[in-house]
């Protein structure tokens, strides 16, 4: 019996179109994205680029689908349908252990694995080896030194000896930050840097992340956020999600007008703009 009937070859059906080619200047790329679990369709038919240049903000209301998003992005998650290029690799074609540590990625889901007891510099060291926290990995001085450095960067240097679990919340997650930078990654994915910091700390870190964003030798960033005033300057994309669609994406100044802000929360809402930095509260 022939190996090929119809076209169809060991499982190969040539009249299924071939994904298309990555962008060379894409670090990520999803054309006709759908991620489905059951009858919930969590996200629908999405077509998304980010270059190697830009720093990218996602809003959207709960359940908006701004998290799978960002898991798809960590290579956590695959899709359920469509195509989806990280750093030039396509997912279900390639080996994701040889891409994640390229990625930085600070998330609540990650944070909640962090050992209370462990110190803050073994944190943030360790993200070398992809583990969290030390464990019989033996650390040189150069390793020590970067996480020293991106401690610093973050604000939070004066704490490398401190246990995680005597940090405040703010402080938690400037640690985090600095776990996912520890590796120069080239793709920083921050899923709400600022969510459960008091106003002070917020600013910091908006503060911290302008500064980033205007470093040309920073990563392509994503930041997932609920608020237009956790957006920091120099953040140059925008991309509103609801129910699982895009409701507009692009340019930060094109995209974020009240009028797409409303839609995308459902709300009356004016939107302002003061020394680049946005606000939004309703009619």
């Amino acid at each position: 019996m022939s190996a090929c009937t119809q076209g169809k070859c060991l499982g190969f059906d040539s009249s299924v179109t071939s994904p298309p080619p990555p962008n060379p200047d894409a670090v990520l790329q999803f054309d006709d994205l759908s991620v489905r679990r059951g009858d919930k369709v969590l996200l629908d038919h999405l077509d998304w680029t980010v270059e190697l240049d830009e720093r990218w903000a996602i809003l959207g209301p709960n359940g908006a689908g701004k998290t799978t998003l960002l898991q798809i992005a960590a290579t956590l998650l695959y899709p359920s349908s469509g195509t989806a290029y990280v750093l030039g690799e396509r997912l279900g074609a390639t080996n994701v252990f040889d891409v994640r540590p390229r990625i930085g990625f600070a998330s609540a889901a990650l944070a909640q694995r962090i050992p209370n007891e462990e110190t803050v510099v073994d944190i943030v060291v360790s993200a070398g080896y992809a583990v969290i926290g030390r464990w019989r990995e033996a650390y040189g001085r150069v390793d020590v030194r970067r996480a020293t450095q991106m401690l610093e960067r973050m604000g939070v240097g004066d704490f490398a000896d401190r246990r995680y679990g005597t940090l405040s919340e703010g402080e938690r997650k400037r640690v985090q930050i600095a776990r996912a930078l520890m590796t120069d990654p080239e793709l920083l994915l921050l899923d709400e840097p600022a969510a459960g910091m008091d106003l002070g700390g917020r600013e910091d870190l908006v503060t911290r992340l302008a500064r980033m964003a205007a470093d040309p030798d920073s990563p392509a960033t994503v930041l997932v956020t609920h608020h237009v005033e956790e957006i920091p300057p120099g953040f140059t994309h925008v991309l509103l999600l609801r129910d699982g669609a895009i409701v507009a994406s692009g340019l930060a100044d094109q995209v974020l007008t009240a009028a797409n802000l409303s839609a995308t929360f459902n709300v009356d809402l004016e939107l302002n703009r003061h020394g680049g930095r946005w606000s939004a509260r309703s009619k």
